[in-house]
């Protein structure tokens, strides 16, 4: 897999106006194949949210509470993550995140209270998952690419979306197969597996990020970025993406089934949500090196807007799909510019433990807006007061992005 990985990598070199090195192409594609795995694996439980709920007789907050655990849990890791693959080994810090992520995922089929939900997905897949993730993978991909971190680092995280499409489609035909249980299963079965992969094929240690040559090798302590105004308003404009986000993910296939939308079609919403995202975060990375990652972030907001306006007045099967495919779009817009707003702003010497910051609060900010979509649903049997809600998020998500363009133009 990771060969076939390499050689279409090999297709995007004129993107890059160079000739890459085996090096930098082995580093974009265990990226891609890393994001691939954990982005793909921590979608699942969007998939199951409503079966599981039934079979137990749960309400859907009960899971909606696992994943907000799973995102606070998932967001410190990546703080620890970053700090780690800042000063230690992206190779240690890969291999044992996907270690403790194959044993809490795949530990989920044998559930039977909800506290086995949260201690096994809330707290050990989320661990696992929030080390095995896209900051030490920005870390190690913008030590190769200095010119070109935007791109390099989208074509990394465009694994999640080819995640995403390939392993819900399947989990789905599992999951009417055979039930819920085998879901987790296979998860906990291909998360360990890639265990000797990443501790195979990641030979490097990084290198001390202070000996970096230029500007952006010195940089700001943690402590000195978090007295800018461009830290908090970057770090406002992530924690509304987040909330977005996860509600999104983990409400889409539930919301689905609520439509009459039958059970192989709403579950492929989920999986195609990721084709549709793996376009968007190559464009965003192609887009943010050509001009900006402050445009690339309102145009993402700006389409969220008008589709959770139409969500609000039409519920029809076409208009459920079109708001999956533009989400969908836009899911990972973000996801590789955070290391290219940091770097930018605040150099390289903490790019990791800042970017980690900045998307744990995304992740803390998107536990909240699963679990708000959830008491929300409980409370009024639909989920049109969390539409309401997401709505004046993605406003609110567009007046602070302008702010960042002072910042944006000053780096």
């Amino acid at each position: 897999m990771l060969n076939a990985v390499t050689r279409q990598i090999e297709i995007y070199q004129s993107m890059f106006g160079q000739k890459l090195t085996k090096g930098a192409l082995t580093v974009v594609a265990i990226g891609f194949v890393v994001m691939f795995v954990g982005g793909g694996s921590r979608h699942a439980i969007g998939l199951v949210l409503k079966p599981m709920a039934e079979t137990f007789g749960w309400e859907r907050s009960a899971l909606g509470g696992t994943v907000a655990l799973f995102l606070v849990v998932t967001a410190l890791c990546m703080y620890f993550a970053g700090h780690l693959a800042d000063r230690v080994s992206v190779r240690a810090v890969l291999g044992g995140g996907f270690f403790v992520s194959a044993l809490g995922i795949g530990l989920m089929a044998l559930v039977t209270e909800t506290w086995h939900a949260y201690l096994l997905y809330g707290v050990a897949f989320a661990a696992g998952n929030g080390v095995a993730s896209i900051i030490p993978i920005g870390v190690m991909v913008s030590r190769q690419f200095p010119d070109k971190v935007g791109l390099a680092n989208s074509m990394a995280i465009s694994g999640m979306g080819l995640g995403q499409l390939v392993i819900i489609s399947a989990l789905t035909a599992v999951l009417i197969a055979v039930g819920w249980g085998s879901v987790f299963m296979w998860l906990g079965l291909v998360n360990l597996m890639m265990v000797p992969v990443v501790l195979w094929m990641i030979r490097e240690e990084p290198k001390d990020p202070t000996e970096e040559s230029g500007p952006a090798g010195d940089g700001l302590s943690i402590g000195e970025a978090m007295k800018t105004r461009h830290f908090w308003l970057l770090t406002a404009v992530y924690a509304l993406c987040g909330f977005h986000d996860f509600f999104a993910s983990t409400h889409l296939v539930a919301f689905a089934l609520d439509q009459q939308i039958a059970p192989l079609f709403a579950g492929n919403l989920l999986a195609f949500m990721g084709l549709a995202g793996l376009v968007g975060v190559l464009a965003s990375g192609a887009w943010s090196d050509r001009f900006s990652p402050v445009s690339a972030t309102m145009i993402c907001h700006i389409i969220r807007m008008a589709i959770f306006a139409m969500i609000l007045v039409n519920k029809d099967p076409v208009a459920v799909a079109a708001f999956a495919m533009l989400f969908g779009f836009t899911f990972w817009i973000t996801a590789p510019l955070a290391v290219v707003f940091v770097r930018n702003a605040f150099g390289a010497r903490n790019l990791g433990a800042l970017s980690g910051l900045i998307t744990c609060v995304h992740h803390m900010c998107g536990g909240l807006g699963a679990w708000i979509g959830a008491a929300l649903f409980d409370a009024d049997g639909s989920y049109d007061r969390a539409f309401v809600v997401m709505l004046v998020c993605s406003v609110a998500a567009v007046l602070l992005s302008l702010g960042l363009r002072r910042g944006d133009q000053q780096a």
